[in-house]
C-alpha cells in the first residue's frame, strides 16, 4: 500500500468523521468548526488526487470565505439553547444503526477486495490539476462559456447594487 493510498484513507475517514460531527453537534459554533475541518479533509483528498488547483480553491473559497460568513451569521443570530420537544419513541436510532452497519460492511468489503488497478490515477494527473492547465483550458477551449458566466455574474452584481440602492433610498424618504 502506497503513501498516497494511506493518506487518502486517512483523509476519507477524517472527512466522514467531521461530516458526522457537523450534523450531530448541538452547538452551532461547534458544528461550523466541524464543517471547517471537513473542508480541510476534502482539501487533503484533492491533494492526494493531484488536483492542486481545486484544493487551493477549496481552502480559499469554502474554508476561508464561506465559513467566515457562516460563523458571523451564527454569532449575529445569537442562537440560544435548543428546547427539546417531548417526542414519542421513534425509529431513527434503529434506522441509523442499520444504515451504519450497512456502511461498515460496504467499506470493509472495499478495503478487503483486491484492487484491479483501474482506479489508478492517470499519468497526466499532475499536469491536469495545475493552475496553468486549467487556465489554458479556460482561455482556449472554453473561452465563450467563461466570458458568458462572467457577464452573467456582472449582471447579477449590478442588479444587487441597484436593488440595494433602491431599498436605501426608500428608507431615507
Amino acid at each position: 500500500m502506497s503513501l498516497q493510498s494511506i493518506l487518502f484513507s486517512i483523509f476519507a475517514i477524517g472527512a466522514v468523521a467531521s461530516a458526522v460531527f457537523t450534523i450531530t453537534r448541538k452547538n452551532p459554533v461547534a458544528s461550523a468548526m466541524s464543517l471547517v475541518a471537513h473542508f480541510f479533509m476534502l482539501t487533503g483528498l484533492y491533494l492526494t488526487l493531484q488536483a492542486q488547483f481545486v484544493a487551493a480553491v477549496q481552502v480559499v473559497v469554502y474554508a476561508g470565505a464561506i465559513m467566515v460568513l457562516v460563523v458571523f451569521v451564527i454569532m449575529l443570530l445569537n442562537v440560544g439553547r435548543e428546547v427539546q420537544a417531548p417526542s414519542a419513541r421513534s425509529l431513527r436510532p434503529t434506522l441509523a444503526m442499520l444504515i451504519s452497519g450497512i456502511l461498515v460492511v460496504m467499506v470493509s468489503s472495499v478495503i478487503a477486495s483486491n484492487p484491479t488497478g483501474k482506479n489508478a490515477l492517470s499519468e497526466k494527473a499532475v499536469e491536469i490539476g495545475t493552475t496553468a492547465s486549467i487556465g489554458k483550458a479556460l482561455f482556449t477551449g472554453y473561452l465563450f462559456p467563461f466570458e458568458a458566466v462572467s457577464l452573467l455574474l456582472l449582471a447579477a452584481l449590478i442588479g444587487a447594487v441597484i436593488l440595494a440602492k433602491r431599498h436605501v433610498s426608500e428608507t431615507q424618504s
